[in-house]
């Protein structure tokens, strides 16, 4: 009971990953749902869906702290799920990340 109580305590550093995400959009008229995610330390995404019947072009920009922004860009197909990833060189306390979407 010992042992398997210490593995447990030994596990919970690797379990806490989470910080904490804001996210501004600007949709401009596309339908588009966005979720954050957290993936690692130093890696944070956003989960673009187009439940609209238009196509839209979204351009998200990642922020932490004083690194210089991340900027990605892509199309979502009308009822299409696409993933935004940003890396950064040093551990994320807080990213910030603002989403622009035009439909096409």
């Amino acid at each position: 009971m010992k042992k398997l109580c210490l593995a447990i305590v030994a596990l919970l550093p690797l379990t806490a990953v989470a910080y904490p995400v804001e996210l501004s959009k600007q949709l401009n008229g596309a339908e588009i749902s966005a979720t954050t995610q957290d993936v690692d330390s130093n890696i944070g995404a956003v989960i673009l869906y187009n439940y609209g019947e238009a196509d839209a072009t979204c351009t998200a920009v990642f922020r932490n702290g004083p690194e210089a922004p991340r900027t990605r860009r892509t199309d979502v197909k009308a009822g299409a799920t696409t993933n935004l990833t940003s890396r950064f060189g040093r551990n994320i306390i807080k990213l910030r990340i603002e989403l622009t979407c035009e439909p096409k």
